[in-house]
């Protein structure tokens, strides 16, 4: 199975992907409403877990130099991720991605929102090594989509490979976690992210 081609989703090279969607269709004449609910549900960080229920990963919003936040994220902010069980010892158990691009697509009864992060280092400090069980050239993608009276949220993971730019301990505590995510673990806990942002009840 080939990873989509997605345009603002890098082209997948090397290591582990996945494309991990989910797809809800309403009546046409509600649809833009259900829409700006959705929109709303990616721009707010802060929310994720909720959507997703206790037993999934924290986000948590930062800006580029590290404060908490709470607002529509912008290019060069900060997540911080809290994923179930051990984190990165030299993060305080936590992971970091920098937003690096945010697109907004629109044309006729089409309409998305894309945003893109890539595995980056603690903000604030002076650190060498890169705070995440991914290497740098892996990214994932948060996608929202309006086609006609079909609603889709999607996460693309791309070039997937286990962070050895880090202390020994982390180093194996990202094999494990790489590997797992690449055999498909990873994917259980985006789609349950993906179900939780479509689910308007």
């Amino acid at each position: 199975m080939k990873p989509k081609n997605i345009q603002g989703i890098p082209h997948q090279k090397s290591g582990g992907f996945h494309d991990t969607e989910s797809i809800r269709q309403y009546n046409i004449n509600e649809i833009d409403a259900k829409f700006s609910i959705l929109k709303e549900r990616l721009f707010s960080i802060n929310k994720w877990k909720k959507y997703c229920g206790k037993t999934s990963s924290e986000f948590r919003h930062f800006s580029k130099s590290g404060e908490p936040i709470d607002r529509i994220p912008q290019m060069g902010d900060l997540i911080r991720i809290g994923i179930p069980g051990p984190g990165s010892k030299e993060a305080n158990g936590y992971d970091w991605v920098k937003i690096t691009n945010i697109m907004h697509r629109k044309r006729d009864q089409y309409e998305s929102y894309l945003i893109l992060c890539r595995p980056t280092k603690v903000p604030g400090q002076h650190a060498r090594h890169i705070a995440h069980f991914y290497s740098h050239s892996a990214t994932s993608a948060f996608m929202i989509e309006k086609d006609g009276n079909m609603l889709k949220a999607g996460i693309y993971g791309r070039n997937e490979k286990p962070n050895f730019n880090a202390t020994f301990i982390d180093k194996i505590r990202n094999l494990i976690i790489a590997l797992g995510g690449i055999f498909g673990f990873s994917k259980i806990q985006w789609k349950v992210l993906t179900e939780g942002l479509l689910d308007f009840k």
